[in-house]
């Protein structure tokens, strides 16, 4: 995890000494890539369900990739997921290539209409999140702790489900607008009929 906060202050680092004049040029050039619009995959199928996906035990594979696509970290995440009602709780467990831990909880609700918000201790305010169709947009702002401070990183993920035990997510990583990164995962979830098997 330290190589992705070190590559992170890097790109901030490189960003702030830049002249005014190229990071405004920049931004605009960013801001003109809009993100697309969930309702677009209303159609898709299946559909998306996050109550029923993330619920008891997921899996994850994952990498991050660094603004020119090289791969600079990769992990894995149990996942151990319950729900009461249409509040839900996602407990991530995180292991890093490097052999680094981290655990990240999530506290979920459901808002209906295919709504959902969000906490987690290092998230800043709500993550807001609606699904449509196969595909769900997440956006949040992330703290991650650099040195003796913190950056606030702006996240977009992007989940789609495949079918019943697997769903994919795509999150782009920004800053003051600016691209820095991704992060790829593919979630895996063993159906009740294989888990009774296997037991």
């Amino acid at each position: 995890m330290s190589k992705v906060i070190s590559y992170l202050m890097e790109q901030v680092k490189f960003f702030r000494a830049a002249s005014c004049i190229s990071i405004f040029a920049l931004m605009l050039t960013v801001q003109g890539c809009s993100s697309p619009n969930v309702l677009s995959y209303q159609n898709e199928r299946p559909q998306l369900n996050l109550k029923e996906f993330f619920n008891g035990e997921v899996k994850a594979w994952g990498i991050f990739t660094d603004r020119n696509g090289e791969v600079i970290k990769r992990f894995t995440v149990l996942m151990q997921c319950s729900w009461v009602g249409d509040e839900g709780v996602l407990d991530e467990k995180f292991l890093y290539s490097d052999g680094t831990q981290q655990q990240r909880i999530w506290k979920l609700k459901d808002l209906g209409g295919g709504s959902y918000q969000g906490t987690a201790d290092d998230v800043i305010g709500f993550a807001n999140g609606k699904s449509s169709g196969n595909a769900l947009q997440w956006k949040y702002i992330l703290s991650l702790p650099v040195d003796n401070n913190t950056w606030e990183v702006q996240f977009e993920d992007w989940m789609y489900q495949i079918d019943e035990k697997v769903m994919l997510n795509k999150a782009r990583m920004s800053k003051w607008g600016i691209y820095l990164g991704e992060v790829t995962l593919s979630f895996s979830k063993e159906s009740p009929v294989a888990k009774k098997q296997n037991q």
